[in-house]
């Protein structure tokens, strides 16, 4: 019998694999096995991580022998939606069931005509850091490739827009996941996923150095965003524990070179904790460690966190600190929270219902 142009025969393989666990070259590389031409996976792509297809059926510009031998061999599941909170910002936080029931959370940030998704690259945390939700539960697994990307694109079709930006600063650290990150961006940028260009692309981490440099030779213009909260050595390894094998001397290096190298501005992340790392000292350190290079601080007055006995400064102080950088020559920011009375800012995500759901 004649067969498609364009198809082979695909005899069905026992071993079946998850289709998001593929990245754009694993795509394409398992399409190409397949006999198929290049523009095949490009195809897959764009149903995949553009359309949302929850099923090769639904692929219908593919052959329909190859749709099948697609399902043949993966599986293609969504995240389900557990539980979706409203902010009165709104802002919204989306809990996810993957296919094995490991859960995950991101959160929608509306601004005018721009979406800020802010996504998981982890299930859970093993990072420890002690402000922060997520690091309290434990680390569960890495995330996979496609389920980094269907967060951002599920989450923009629940608001009915497209995402502006995506932000990898939910749960996990990325660059100890670095493959499937890379994997995930690449999703988030190619013009038949969600076309987000590079430089609305951030991946945050607590300083990761080996991640860091291999980043900065990454030839997309991907953005960098440091977890410091403390440039002082006994303080950082304090609150930081997970990232005391990363001292800030050859963190400064790495971020120093990441800009000479990558020519990028990394953003360093300042979780404002009263009475911990707020103490004049601790600031003067932080001017010490910004000051001469390329870089912003992002001042964030830490979130409450129930059972980590930290609180934030008072505006007053806050503004004390800002003025302190910005007189010193250092690019300083506020970041304004959003959905903070649905636990959905930094350092809240939790992996759990709200109050009186499960």
């Amino acid at each position: 019998m004649a067969r498609e142009p364009g198809t082979t025969d695909l005899p069905v393989s026992p071993a079946r694999q998850d289709i998001a666990s593929l990245d754009q070259a694993g795509l394409a590389a398992a399409l190409a096995a397949l006999g198929q031409p290049a523009y095949r996976a490009r195809q897959v792509l764009a149903w995949l991580y553009g359309r949302l297809a929850p099923s090769f059926d639904e692929m219908t510009d593919l052959p329909a022998s190859l749709r099948q031998g697609l399902a043949d061999r993966f599986d293609l599941t969504h995240p389900v939606v557990l539980d979706v909170q409203r902010a009165s910002d709104g802002t919204r936080k989306y809990l996810w069931e993957l296919p094995d029931g490991v859960s995950v959370e991101s959160v929608g940030i509306p601004l005018g005509d721009r979406l800020t998704v802010c996504y998981s690259t982890q299930a859970g945390c093993a990072m420890g850091c002690t402000f922060c939700a997520t690091g309290r539960g434990g680390f569960a697994r890495n995330l996979l490739p496609g389920e980094m990307a269907w967060q951002v694109a599920l989450v923009a079709r629940d608001f009915g827009t497209r995402a502006s930006n995506a932000v990898a600063m939910g749960q996990g650290e990325p660059f100890l996941n670095y493959e499937a990150t890379l994997g995930g961006l690449r999703f988030l940028n190619a013009p038949d996923g969600q076309a987000i260009g590079a430089r609305h692309l951030t991946v945050s981490t607590c300083g990761v150095i080996p991640g860091i440099r291999r980043f900065a030779a990454e030839p997309e213009q991907f953005t960098l965003a440091v977890s410091l909260h403390s440039a002082v050595q006994e303080t950082r390894d304090r609150i930081m524990p997970g990232a005391c094998k990363w001292p800030l001397r050859a963190l400064k290096t790495a971020l120093v070179d990441y800009t000479a190298g990558a020519g990028r501005r990394p953003t360093l992340e300042y979780a404002l904790i009263a009475g911990q790392n707020d103490t004049h000292a601790e600031i003067a350190a932080l001017v010490s460690f910004a000051r001469g290079w390329l870089c912003h601080v992002n001042l964030i007055p830490v979130n409450p966190v129930p059972g980590t006995g930290t609180s934030r400064p008072d505006d007053r102080r806050i503004a004390e600190v800002a003025s302190v950088l910005r007189n010193a020559g250092i690019e300083a920011s506020v970041r304004v929270e959003r959905g903070s009375d649905i636990d959905a800012a930094c350092g809240q995500l939790s992996q759990r219902y709200r109050a009186g759901r499960g």
